[in-house]
């Protein structure tokens, strides 16, 4: 199997966002190895001798995905027998160009202890004390609230928009002491303007379900049903924006919940 490397002198989670993104058009198997704060000529020259080995193993040379801001440790990688790309010399030169502004390289720059990275560790403290409605006293100070049946994917979603965006997002889960009559528990009506909900095909459910807590009447198809019917139909009463998390991914969900709710991104 083709080995796919992803190199900095940094964190490398510009290297492995790229390189992922690129890769992920290819219907081609992949082994990852990232090979973050590679700072020294030593660590260099261990990273050539991975890569080498990786060739040598598969006889295909690697792909290596890197963004070093120091130009000597890149030129070590580049003796490789891999095949290089680097995202940052690709771009930096045409929006110089553009700019009229000289680029200034610094390592880690683009995950610093700055404004945007304050907003997302507040933002995480957040979440994880406002998950799964175990209190609603802070909801005032909610960027957005999640709600839908449990186990259709409220959480991760909380913590991805926490952690990717700095969102403050808290989650509560409708349960069937919340039905009954169709409408909304009192704590979520004082805001009501901040909710969005989340459903799931009941069958994808189940099967959620039956993974955690075999052949309960949680898992039951019944129960399912019943659930899903009961929180969309309150989510169209209401006019609660809502989407289908069934063949989504966490970070299109996210992403989908942002641009529908006009949420502010404090990290780009």
């Amino acid at each position: 199997m083709r080995t796919a490397f992803y190199i900095s002198d940094g964190t490398a989670l510009t290297s492995e966002t790229f390189g992922h993104a690129i890769l992920s058009l290819f219907p081609v198997k992949f082994e990852h190895k990232t090979l973050p704060f590679i700072d020294d000529d030593e660590k260099a020259l261990k990273a050539v001798q991975e890569i080498n080995a990786a060739f040598a193993e598969s006889n295909e040379k690697p792909l290596i995905f890197h963004t070093f801001v120091n130009p000597s440790l890149k030129k070590i990688i580049l003796t490789s027998h891999g095949v290089s790309y680097d995202f940052l010399d690709h771009y930096v030169e045409p929006v110089q160009a553009e700019l009229g502004v000289s680029a200034q390289p610094k390592t880690n720059r683009t995950h610093g202890l700055n404004q945007d990275y304050n907003f997302r560790i507040d933002a995480i403290n957040y979440t994880l004390e406002n998950d799964d409605g175990v209190t609603t006293r802070n909801y005032g100070e909610a960027d957005i609230i999640l709600v839908g049946a449990s186990r259709t994917g409220k959480t991760p979603t909380c913590i991805y928009l926490a952690l990717q965006y700095g969102i403050k997002a808290a989650n509560y889960p409708l349960t069937e002491e919340d039905m009954g009559p169709i409408e909304l528990p009192y704590d979520l009506k004082m805001h009501r303007h901040k909710l969005f909900g989340l459903t799931i095909d009941p069958e994808r459910l189940q099967s959620i379900r039956q993974a955690r807590r075999a052949n309960s009447r949680y898992a039951s198809m019944e129960q399912c049903l019943l659930e899903i019917n009961e929180i969309e139909n309150i989510f169209r009463q209401e006019a609660i924006p809502y989407l289908n998390s069934t063949h989504a991914s966490v970070e299109e969900i996210a992403a989908k919940i942002m641009t529908t709710a006009k949420l502010k991104r404090h990290r780009y």
